[in-house]
């Protein structure tokens, strides 16, 4: 039997941070995952990207990342959010001492730094292509048998399986969700103009169209894009020819970045919501998308999920200086009551925010161009909103008061 101080059935994105994070403070972790990183690490765009806000930044440089990350991420300077192409645009433009909102990075390099990280640890055990065949978690702890034929212990699980986590449907934890009838394409493509680190948000009735600065490639200018389009539609889109799609993206953008060209590899998921009634059960804690799933309308997903690492993070290192259980109830707890109003707001913020856009109709439309209109002469609203984009609002800031410096 093979035991660590937490189990983590999970290594994305969400799942790697949070053994790092561990790691930092000295807390061993198991960390099992069935991907196979020839396949998630390997070369190429796949088209997918994520934005960092400048808070969740400055935690994976505390856990050490910032020498992996050096160079890759393309800074956000300011976002620029319109009502389609109509006059009337609000920008968010942070003074110069202020620095970027966040860092756009293709996910491919977050992966590989996150991988190399994790696996140059002494403490932790990453256990790539391989799953747990049987878990149980009782009064005494976590047992798990893994697909390899081994047998792990730990006081606490963590699942950080993503939206479908089975270990959270094992728990018979209730969840809130439901669909918009959307799905989001995903792609990448260069631009005959400079961005100048501008992510632009355009919204039509469909949803949000969003392109997202990156670094450039050997001198060609380059964005992401997350083009929200009715589900029927989805399929077609992915169909078309690379020129035709471009030339439909053009259409959306009004031209303002020239030519496209150089279509990164196409994807789409469907947009839904989804929020579990609890984020713990005994010796269990749900993070990330496990726990949460909502529209990308403001790109906070990921940075909601990296919440999650740092408050649980802050929690269990709390509770093994105090010579607690790391599975105790308290701390779990604890977990549950820091998150749930964060993860609430920001889930109720993003969706009240889809529906609002979404509206059809040229009276909407006015209202919409009105609000944002009122936001950009309000600067101490505008200064709320860059807060929520950089991070800054939540409880982020105080807790990296608590990792290495």
């Amino acid at each position: 039997m093979e035991k660590a101080e937490i189990l983590i059935l999970g290594g994305g994105l969400v799942g790697c941070t949070l053994a790092l994070a561990l790691d930092a403070h000295g807390l061993t972790s198991i960390v099992v995952d069935p991907a196979d990183p020839a396949v998630t690490l390997a070369p190429g765009f796949d088209g997918r990207a994520s934005a960092i806000a400048s808070a969740s930044g400055r935690m994976l440089a505390a856990i050490g990342l910032s020498d992996r990350l050096a160079g890759m991420g393309c800074p956000i300077a300011s976002i620029r959010v319109s009502d389609g192409l109509a006059p009337g645009a609000l920008d968010f433009e942070p003074g110069a001492e202020d620095g970027a909102l966040g860092v756009m990075y293709e996910n491919r390099s977050l992966r590989i730094a996150l991988h190399d990280a994790a696996q140059a640890s002494g403490g932790i055990d990453l256990r790539m292509r391989t799953r747990t065949t049987t878990v149980e978690r009782g009064p005494s702890g976590v047992k798990a048998l893994l697909s390899d034929g081994t047998s792990v212990a730990a006081p606490l699980l963590i699942a950080a399986e993503g939206r479908n986590s089975p270990t959270r449907e094992a728990a018979g934890i209730k969840i809130a969700r439901w669909s918009y009838h959307h799905n989001a394409i995903i792609t990448a493509f260069d631009h005959e103009r400079p961005h100048d680190n501008c992510a632009f948000e355009i919204f039509y009735p469909a949803g949000p169209f969003a392109i997202l600065p990156l670094n450039d490639v050997d001198g060609r200018h380059r964005s992401a894009l997350v083009w929200t389009v009715s589900a029927r539609d989805a399929a077609g889109m992915l169909k078309l020819s690379d020129r035709g799609f471009l030339a439909e993206a053009a259409r959306g953008m009004g031209g303002f970045l020239g030519e496209l060209s150089n279509l990164a590899p196409r994807s789409t998921y469907p947009l839904g919501f989804h929020h579990a009634a609890c984020i713990t059960a005994e010796r269990l804690a749900l993070v990330g998308d496990a726990a949460h799933g909502i529209h990308p309308i403001a790109g906070q997903g990921l940075n909601l999920g990296l919440r999650d690492v740092a408050t649980l993070t802050q929690v269990l290192v709390e509770g093994r200086r105090l010579g607690l259980d790391l599975g105790d109830p308290a701390l779990l707890t604890r977990y549950e009551r820091w998150r749930g109003f964060d993860t609430l707001s920001v889930a109720v913020a993003t969706d009240t925010l889809n529906r609002l856009f979404s509206v059809p109709g040229k009276a909407a439309s006015a209202v919409r161009r009105f609000g944002l209109s009122a936001v950009q002469a309000l600067p101490p609203l505008k200064a709320r909103f860059m807060a929520e984009a950089r991070g800054e609002s939540g409880d982020l800031p105080k807790l990296l008061q608590g990792f290495p410096a």
